[in-house]
């Protein structure tokens, strides 16, 4: 089978002020990862900071925490998009220059105006460092605090495209291949996402987890009208759907949508157009209820909208981390071709 999987991507090598507003989705045909280069340290979302001290506690070091502290849209508690380290530019040596995240801030009046470049892979793999240079610590705390959505965009399309990149090579195929001959789609998920439940038009898979729990589902509906891709329809849809495919324990309950913690944008997916959606769930005269994430996406060839989501049950516990790496297998979704073999 030829290698195509969806993958969030900017330009790997680019200068900032070339790189435009949105992040495009692309397509990837080799196995991320340069092997002449070590693995990178550092866990999924987490960014180091290398700047002075004085940078740091500054305007720039200020702009750039507030970024990285931002909380994560659509969880039932406060948690930021990234974990944040800090370290000074004398301890960016040849072991913490292994870190898979890097936003390095450089102050020094050689430098006419500020402006960032992004690299990949530099001193290991995967890996992404994004370098601003400025030449004082207020042109650098206004040129971040302009490109906010760009250094998000940057940071988290990298690691879904990450994500998306190993689901290809090693995910469950037990699940990918029910749903390739349910939905003629290719989508892949993780291994330990394996305990599986097929309904009609609709498949259910979740962990074997004892305090949390990740579930990912996929299903179809007729195209009725591009209103599908709204708000309140998106809502009214999903409630149906999942009310007559996962029930709770006990009669009269079953899983449904808070209304009131759901945001929809649209975005690009390989070049087609999908609705993103993510706010929470909860179970229905339960106590039962958590975040998801939904990609819903266009089957021109079959006249149908192909919706594929990510939800999660983790009371006490963080789940930014758990529904990223949902949110990443979603991108992997490939609906069926045309005649001209065009999705």
């Amino acid at each position: 089978m030829r290698l195509r999987y969806i993958v969030l991507l900017l330009l790997a090598v680019c200068a900032f002020s070339a790189c435009t507003d949105n992040p495009s989705i692309s397509k990837r045909h080799r196995r991320s990862g340069n092997l002449l280069t070590p693995v990178s340290s550092g866990n999924p979302y987490e960014v180091m900071v290398v700047a002075d001290d004085s940078v740091w506690t500054g305007y720039a070091g200020k702009a750039i925490q507030t970024i990285l502290d931002k909380p994560l849209r659509g969880l039932p508690q406060d948690e930021p998009q990234f974990h944040k380290s800090h370290i000074t530019e004398k301890h960016y040596d040849h072991i913490t220059n292994l870190f898979r995240n890097i936003f390095r801030i450089q102050i020094g009046k050689e430098y006419t105006k500020a402006k960032m470049l992004v690299e990949k892979d530099v001193h290991s793999t995967p890996q992404m460092i994004i370098t601003l240079h400025a030449p004082n610590q207020f042109e650098a705390s206004i040129y971040i605090t302009e490109h906010t959505k760009d250094i998000e965009s940057l940071f988290t399309s990298e690691e879904i495209n990450r994500e998306a990149n190993d689901l290809y090579f090693k995910h469950n195929v037990k699940f990918a291949k029910a749903v390739k001959e349910m939905f003629d789609c290719e989508f892949y998920i993780p291994v330990d996402i394996r305990k599986m439940k097929i309904g009609e038009d609709f498949i259910w898979a979740s962990d074997d987890g004892l305090s949390s729990i990740q579930n990912i589902c996929i299903y179809s509906l007729p195209y009725v009208s591009q209103k599908m891709f709204t708000k309140k329809p998106y809502i009214a849809l999903r409630d149906t759907v999942m009310k007559h495919n996962i029930p709770g324990g006990q009669p009269g309950m079953w899983m449904q949508t808070n209304p009131e913690f759901v945001y929809t944008k649209n975005i690009s997916v390989g070049g087609q157009f999908a609705m993103e959606a993510r706010g929470l769930w909860e179970m229905r005269n339960d106590a039962m209820g958590g975040p998801f994430i939904s990609h819903s996406r266009i089957d021109e060839k079959n006249g149908r909208v192909i919706v594929v989501e990510g939800f999660v049950y983790a009371p006490d516990k963080m789940k930014r981390t758990m529904l990223r790496r949902l949110e990443a297998a979603l991108y992997t979704l490939e609906t069926p071709k045309d005649e001209n073999g065009k999705d």
